[in-house]
């Protein structure tokens, strides 16, 4: 008789525990109705990034809200990732609760295209969407939109500017940063003239050299260039010294 007992009662342990997992296993997963819709930027927008208008709106993301079907706080991502990259890697690049847009700003958007590997003052293709979420429900996507960013460097931007240089005084022409010297360099062919070194291209951060003997002074004499020929340019703007040496 204990032998019969304890036989039911193991049979209903049994029963209770395989009903227990199926239950986990069956649960449903709650899903929303519609996501969410990208409806700005279109597809091809393009963006010139420059230091100087750091804090001004990139762009403003728009988008139709995400239907879960009830009255659920959503919240809204922004994300950008490299092209092909199948949002592996995404940034998230503004975010809001139950809105139907974010305002990006240039760094916002220039510092996420930089942690994602792209080149400084080159044109990149990164993909775009929008992610909504609430609570424990499934995250829902938009569609994606393709975009172009030319973002420019986390160092400051300085570049050579005057009449030596191809661009003559119209423009800049930027110098490479290296991240191990922390020093600024470039390879260019220069004319019989001047140039100048400038910062973000402005005349606001300027530097020259007054007694042309390699040392910068701000607002400074324009650099003198002697003859003609292709020059390498290294300058150090911690310690406010250049070398150019003719090749």
């Amino acid at each position: 008789m204990k032998n019969i007992t304890k036989s039911i009662i193991a049979l209903f342990a049994v029963v209770a525990l395989s009903c227990s997992v199926e239950d986990v296993q069956n649960r449903p997963v709650i899903e929303g109705v519609d996501s969410p819709v990208l409806t700005a930027p279109s597809t091809g927008a393009a963006y010139v990034l420059t230091a100087a208008t750091a804090t001004a709106q990139a762009e403003r993301f728009t988008w139709k809200s995400a239907n879960y079907g009830g009255d659920v706080q959503v919240t809204y991502a922004v994300e950008i990732d490299k092209k092909g990259n199948e949002f592996k890697t995404p940034q998230s690049i503004g975010s809001v609760i139950s809105e139907n847009q974010v305002s990006v700003t240039i760094e916002q958007l220039n510092n996420a295209a930089l942690s994602l590997k792209a080149t400084p003052f080159a044109p990149g293709e990164f993909e775009v969407r929008v992610k909504a979420s609430a609570g424990a429900l499934v995250p829902m996507y938009s569609n994606i939109v393709g975009i172009v960013v030319t973002p420019f460097p986390s160092w400051p931007n300085w570049g050579i500017i005057g009449d030596a240089t191809p661009t003559g005084w119209g423009s800049d022409t930027n110098l490479d940063y290296d991240l191990a010297t922390q020093k600024y360099s470039i390879t260019i062919h220069l004319t019989a003239a001047h140039f100048k070194f400038r910062l973000n291209d402005s005349w606001d951060v300027n530097y020259g050299d007054d007694g042309n003997n390699g040392t910068l002074e701000a607002g400074g004499s324009d650099v003198p260039v002697a003859a003609e020929g292709d020059y390498k340019i290294v300058v150090d703007f911690t310690a406010k010294t250049y070398t150019i040496t003719k090749l």
